[in-house]
């Protein structure tokens, strides 16, 4: 009787086991899958909403294979270029420009998500009714605690929102309008005031 119970005990934690290690798997898996995804969206854009809690504002962002583009229609017509230690903003109504390090502000998240393939490495992932969910946490380089979680569609993967909280200040992005394999002319991504362009 005790060995019989005993094979039984055996057998229940190698299920156990395999079902655990099945689901380790499936979400390594999954991870993979939304790392390829995101790095896959070059020559690629979306509209946005952007809420802060007191503010909605409007525009597009556009990834190219090295650069961030993004673009605020409302309520304050912006650009925003970023590459990984330079960026540019440009005040259209204002015609001002500055030239920055995104590292030193806000801005930085726009290029890691899209364009750092290591941002998410160490990252938590959920799953729950057809929705990936991402989440990161740290310290940017200003020593301040971040939170981003980044939300996709399940099936077919499509990235829909992304939520960033840096010192207890929330802004959410949602995303919609995906426009792949778009070409770009060749200054799109300059980081230039646009107004020298023309």
């Amino acid at each position: 009787m005790f060995l019989k119970n005993e094979k039984n005990t055996c057998n229940f934690f190698i299920i156990i086991f395999f079902l655990l290690s099945s689901n380790a798997f499936s979400k390594s898996n999954d991870k993979t899958e939304i790392f390829n995804y995101l790095g896959s969206l070059t020559n690629f854009s979306a509209s946005f909403l952007q809420n802060d809690g007191k503010n909605i504002s409007e525009g597009k962002v556009f990834i190219g294979n090295k650069r961030v583009r993004a673009e605020y229609s409302s309520p304050t017509k912006i650009l925003i270029i970023l590459d990984e230690n330079k960026a540019m903003y440009y005040n259209y109504e204002l015609e001002e420009d500055e030239f920055f390090n995104p590292k030193n502000t806000n801005a930085w998240f726009f290029y890691d998500i899209f364009r750092n393939p290591l941002f998410f490495e160490n990252s938590i992932m959920q799953v729950s009714n057809k929705e990936i969910m991402l989440e990161k946490e740290g310290t940017d380089n200003e020593e301040k605690n971040f939170l981003i979680k980044v939300y996709f569609e399940e099936k077919p993967l499509v990235l829909r929102s992304i939520e960033v909280t840096i010192n207890n200040e929330t802004l959410k992005l949602s995303i919609y309008n995906h426009n792949y394999y778009q070409e770009f002319d060749k200054n799109f991504f300059k980081l230039i005031n646009p107004k020298l362009l023309n």
